[in-house]
């Protein structure tokens, strides 16, 4: 049957771009689904701020009417004008085993890359570090964490035979937590403690959180400047990641690090792995799927990290111990028995170096994200 290539632009297309997924998906036992209700703000052009930075395209794939395959492009200009870049990215590719699909799909993205005045393309990358990335290589067998790419092996040989090469490796550990990770920690942060009159801010309640949110974020703008795809995050992006994510944290996962004087200096902000719930749910809030995810969180004896740093001139001062003994106490005593990393660079050998220190640590995942030089635009 003829395939034909669609660009969104309907309600009804968005919706079928939306949950193309869960069809192709539908045998694949360690496939997650995503919280529908987060992708059609992802996927609004009026919901997502990334979108006024952002040129995107939508496509579906269709044999007659039937849906085969989907995939996003973006050309992100604040991170290509800050480091001097004329890329494009491919993301949310999703199709069934059939080269041809994918292939028509990947010649779309770079057809509009180049009319773009682009000279490379890399992915799966979706607006930033905080979406899916890359294609899953290792531990397809092992379940799957929230906000992480379940592909399946044969995304990769497509993506290779279309000429893509190995650009950033990508990798993520599960570790054991026990009473002896918790004592390691603590001596060495008492001693940071200590010897640079820090404060650690715990708490019980949203609401206490709250002053300390636009702080948090203008120290992940100020870390994170080195990490692979991470661009500045703007007002409007910090306000629709806290509608996103802050009713779904539990306070006592969150650490912050002030000095004296109050300013800001790390944090560390973790939750419990809702997959489970997730998978029950099908992704879907009403009419009952709020409860399966309210009691996953509650029953979940997983932590995934989110998110973490430490202001530049404190650096290698102890306080990784700190939100490690503060966090890992906390994460213990509500019953927590591992701790997922999310996904690491694998050349971010300090932070690897840090996991691995532990007993009983699993590097159970790798993904990878891909690249290819476009042909220069014919004038």
């Amino acid at each position: 049957m003829e395939l034909t290539i669609r660009e969104v632009k309907s309600k009804g297309d968005l919706r079928t771009f939306i949950h193309l997924p869960e069809r192709i998906h539908e045998h694949h036992q360690k496939w997650l689904p995503p919280l529908y209700l987060d992708e059609w703000k992802l996927f609004s052009a009026t919901k997502n701020p990334a979108f006024k930075h952002c040129e995107t395209i939508l496509l579906l794939a269709l044999e007659g009417e039937k849906p085969v395959g989907r995939i996003m492009g973006i050309i992100h200009h604040p991170y290509n004008q800050k480091h001097q870049l004329k890329t494009a990215r491919f993301a949310f590719i999703e199709c069934y085993h059939n080269k041809h699909v994918f292939n028509t799909l990947i010649s779309h993205i770079e057809n509009w890359a180049v009319a773009n005045n682009c000279t490379e393309v890399i992915g799966p990358m979706g607006f930033s570090d905080k979406e899916p990335q890359g294609f899953l290589i290792k531990g397809f067998e092992r379940e799957t964490m929230m906000v992480t790419n379940c592909s399946f092996p044969y995304m990769v040989s497509f993506i290779e035979q279309a000429g893509y090469q190995p650009h950033i490796d990508l990798c993520q550990y599960s570790v054991r937590l026990t009473e002896d990770i918790i004592e390691r920690y603590r001596p060495f942060a008492i001693r940071a403690q200590r010897n640079h009159a820090l404060v650690v801010q715990e708490f019980t309640s949203t609401r206490a959180i709250v002053p300390f949110i636009k702080p948090v974020f203008d120290l992940i703008n100020k870390t994170y400047v080195d990490i692979y795809g991470f661009s500045t995050i703007t007002i409007a992006e910090m306000d629709e990641f806290i509608t996103r994510f802050l009713p779904l944290l539990d306070p006592r996962l969150i650490k912050v690090i002030t000095n004296e004087q109050g300013k800001v200096q790390a944090f560390v902000v973790a939750m419990a792995d809702l997959s489970n719930g997730l998978r029950k749910a099908k992704g879907r809030i009403f009419p009952v799927g709020w409860v399966h995810i309210l009691l996953a969180g509650r029953k979940s004896k997983r932590l995934v990290l989110l998110l973490g740093a430490i202001a530049d001139e404190i650096r290698g001062k102890g306080l990784d111990a700190i939100l490690g003994y503060f966090l890992l106490k906390s994460a213990v005593n509500k019953g927590f028995t591992t701790i997922d990393s999310h996904l690491i660079m694998k050349d971010n050998y300090k932070m690897r170096r840090e996991i691995e220190r532990l007993e009983n640590f699993d590097l159970y995942k790798e993904y990878r994200i891909f690249s290819k030089i476009l042909p220069s635009r014919k004038s």
